[in-house]
């Protein structure tokens, strides 16, 4: 869509959303809650190019404050220490206020998650794989948290519910990524653009979430899904692309002119069980139309992402076995990036503390025919 047009769907949103929300003067008690996420994250990488690497580190150090200060309103912010660099890098994650007057509707305004991808819905709080897959990373096409609006519904039984967005979405210019960010942390050269998504979920016997791992709760539950989205740069900062040719300016760096993605996955659980299924098709386009390198030849790619994975829990809740198989493919690669994985969970509180390793085998990484990586992970969560 254009910038033009973008932005009129915007305000127009806005407008309408003044007007259907009624104003209220009663108040309810105010509630204001303080939580918080801690991962701590020993990664180990044996790569064919570039050979041997370990770290020991904070993948995620996410406090967070909730509340509520009338009936219908309400609020959370977090943020991630974890991704600290020099001690000057704080990344703004949730940063919402919600409006739930209506009936089976949620009204979201702020920083918050864009509703597509499965993987991505699936709080990293509960993955069975330590890192998402191709299919849930904003690193290949996934967009990330949208800073604007998103309404979100049900039917009265919750056998079907959808989700649909719009706002602020960036895109870091390198070439062998396609990657969304979330406007509320941005760098000088990323480019500008809006995202327009939506997604509809059906659970045919009973709601089924995006947490992965199931504590074995009785009969089979799961759902399929569809979604769509998609971003259009606004123009405003197209840092690697000459004004008055049109071409690119910088090897590795491009700006992105639109993409779009579509999405079709499924979900499982029960009895221990649970697993999810997903596959993408992302298409897009540089600003400069015969831009070639990363995941692009002559000014545009397709990726096609797809991600098998799940779990089962042994008797007792305590111990899950997980796998996953995963693949990405881009017009510009030689050989689709293949990747399986293997690992255990263990819990001590369900998902509240847990530790989980992880050994992950990966061929033809970032599409380079013989570049081959192995990766062992090894993870403790904690929750409050």
């Amino acid at each position: 869509m254009s910038s033009r047009l973008s932005c009129c769907l915007a305000v127009a949103l806005a407008v309408a959303i003044l007007f259907a929300v009624p104003a209220r003067t009663e108040t309810a008690a105010g509630k204001v809650e303080f939580g918080g996420q801690v991962q701590i994250q020993y990664a180990s990488v044996e790569e064919t190019d570039s050979g041997s690497t370990d770290r020991i580190f904070f993948r995620r150090l996410r406090p967070h404050f909730s509340g509520r200060v009338t009936e219908d309103w309400q609020g959370k912010i977090s943020f991630d220490l974890g991704k600290a660099v020099d001690g000057d890098e704080v990344a703004v994650k949730d940063a919402y206020m919600r409006y739930t007057g209506w009936k089976n509707l949620e009204l979201t305004i702020g920083n918050s998650k864009t509703p597509f991808s499965r993987e991505f819905l699936a709080s990293s709080k509960r993955q069975q794989s330590m890192e998402r897959g191709f299919v849930g990373d904003h690193n290949f096409g996934s967009p990330d948290r949208q800073l604007g609006f998103k309404l979100e519904g049900r039917d009265e039984k919750k056998k079907v519910t959808w989700a649909v967005a719009l706002g602020g979405q960036h895109h870091d210019p390198d070439a062998r990524k396609i990657d969304f960010d979330t406007p509320a942390s941005r760098k000088s050269d990323w480019n500008e653009g809006l995202v327009a998504a939506a997604r509809v979920d059906f659970h045919p016997r009973g709601f089924v979430g995006f947490g992965q791992g199931d504590f074995h709760t009785s009969g089979y539950k799961y759902n399929v899904s569809l979604a769509a989205y998609g971003w259009s740069n606004d123009g405003d900062n197209n840092s690697y692309t000459d004004p008055v040719t049109g071409t690119g300016v910088r090897s590795g760096k491009v700006d992105l002119d639109r993409a779009d993605g579509l999405e079709v996955s499924a979900g499982l659980r029960g009895r221990g069980l649970s697993v999810d299924a997903e596959y993408q098709m992302i298409s897009a386009d540089t600003v400069d139309p015969a831009f070639t390198g990363g995941v692009y030849l002559d000014g545009s790619t397709d990726l096609d992402k797809m991600q098998v994975e799940g779990g089962y829990m042994l008797r007792g809740n305590r111990v899950e076995i997980v796998g996953a198989w995963e693949s990405l493919d881009a017009d510009n690669y030689e050989a689709s990036w293949d990747a399986t994985e293997i690992g255990v969970n263990y819990f001590w509180d369900r998902h509240k503390v847990k530790v989980q390793l992880n050994y992950r085998m990966a061929e033809n990484v970032f599409g380079v025919g013989g570049d081959d990586a192995d990766t062992v992970l090894l993870q403790w969560q904690l929750l409050f």
